[in-house]
């Protein structure tokens, strides 16, 4: 797990797939992108996302989502998790996970439950920055 400053670039995501080609054990490579959102609130429109977290506890956290996924998911070789931090565009990717596993079924349904247990676990706020500048905090739904 890796929080980066800013989006997640194309050029990161292509790094993260070739390392993850490197695997030649695995079947199936399972990726998620998480895009920010050009949301309506109230009538304005969501611009970016300024992510802030606490980054010696996501650390920690993350590591005990990996434990989980690796216990749980036998056939799961690789997981390669990246967030942002800091402000991120409408448009951007703010998260990537990447799960590699023997086969397709295992690789899918641990990438699902990765992205649920960071959304769930990850000491990680969005704060919504609008159109006309003015911002509210975020709740994961």
């Amino acid at each position: 797990m890796r929080l980066i400053e800013g989006p997640v670039s194309p050029e990161m995501i292509s790094g993260i797939i070739a390392k993850g080609q490197q695997k030649a054990g695995c079947g199936a490579h399972t990726i998620f992108l998480g895009q920010v959102r050009n949301d309506l609130v109230d009538g304005r429109e969501v611009k970016a996302i300024d992510y802030s977290a606490y980054e010696e506890m996501v650390s920690m956290e993350a590591d005990k989502i990996t434990k989980t996924l690796l216990s749980e998911f036998d056939d799961v070789v690789w997981i390669e998790i990246l967030h942002s931090k800091g402000v991120v565009p409408a448009g951007a990717i703010s998260l990537l996970v990447i799960v590699s596993a023997g086969h397709r079924e295992q690789a899918s349904k641990a990438c699902e439950k990765a992205v649920e247990l960071v959304k769930e676990k990850l000491p990680v706020w969005k704060k919504e920055i609008f159109s006309d500048d003015s911002s509210r905090w975020k709740q994961n739904e």
